[in-house]
């Protein structure tokens, strides 16, 4: 009984958030446009889909993983496990297990984030093949569990947020500039969307219920100093890696002609 009353919130919900969408474009459609939407039954159907599916899935995140990524967090965090006394202060040497949670939670949400995967599929039809979605998913899933575990790590010591912030956007501007010199220029774009489609779905009621479980159980940390941050380290590290993933992709490629070029003339003279 209890799951089918979060069910029908849930659809309540979803559905008070899709009303708009559907607003904005059925008003673009008859007002703007001045056509009759074409296909409306498979449209309508379509809607009802996404509808359901989106309750489906908000119920089974509010039922299943966030209590069990809160669950992790607290228990990673216990002093029985860390070997630490509570109110002694947090030595970040003994969290190398919630580090290694944190990039394994924030890839593994990446991946499946339907925000990114619709992304991906674009960029790889834009492209024509040359950036397949699935190397592209795993550019952005790597940059956001580097960039949650490191702010796990912040978490730990308490140092500033912005400290990391400021270092990170500078690290991307120095990479936009040299990017945006050389052939691969089309990436920059796609690197910044890159770090926007990870704030979505599944991304961030996972990562913020880490943050907030960390802060809640590591001495000295207040939930609404420390906790709150990890959605703008997993916006962030996607555009480093998304980019830096190109250019390494660009200097492997050069670097394997260049041999096959040497070998060849090698092969020539000889």
């Amino acid at each position: 009984m209890t799951l089918l009353v979060a069910l029908f919130e849930s659809l309540g919900r979803t559905m008070f958030d899709i009303l708009p969408i559907a607003a904005v474009l059925l008003g673009f459609q008859l007002f703007v446009i001045r056509e009759k939407p074409k296909r409306i039954g498979r449209v309508l159907g379509g809607f009802a889909y996404v509808l359901v599916g989106l309750s489906l899935f908000l119920v089974g995140l509010e039922q299943a993983l966030f209590p069990v990524g809160e669950a992790m967090a607290l228990q990673l965090t216990h002093p029985d496990f860390v070997g630490s006394v509570a109110g002694a202060g947090a030595d970040w040497t003994l969290y190398f297990w919630v580090y290694a949670f944190a990039a394994a939670i924030g890839f593994s949400t990446t991946i499946a984030e339907p925000s990114l995967i619709a992304v991906a599929i674009k960029a790889q039809e834009m492209s024509a093949g040359g950036l397949p979605a699935t190397r592209l998913r795993i550019a952005v899933a790597v940059g956001v569990g580097i960039g949650v575990a490191l702010g796990a790590f912040r978490i730990v010591t308490g140092d500033p947020l912005y400290i990391y912030i400021v270092a990170g956007y500078a690290i991307v501007v120095l990479q936009t500039i040299f990017v945006a010199r050389g052939r691969t220029k089309w990436i920059v774009p796609l690197a910044y969307d890159s770090g926007g489609v990870t704030t979505s779905t599944v991304t961030v009621p996972v990562v913020t219920a880490l943050g907030l479980g960390l802060a809640t159980t590591i001495p000295g940390r207040s939930p609404i100093l420390d906790g709150f941050g990890l959605i703008a380290f997993a916006s962030l590290f996607p555009m480093i890696t998304v980019m830096g993933f190109v250019q390494m992709d660009v200097a492997i490629t050069a670097w394997r002609a260049k041999r096959e070029v040497s070998g060849v003339q090698e092969g020539v003279s000889r």
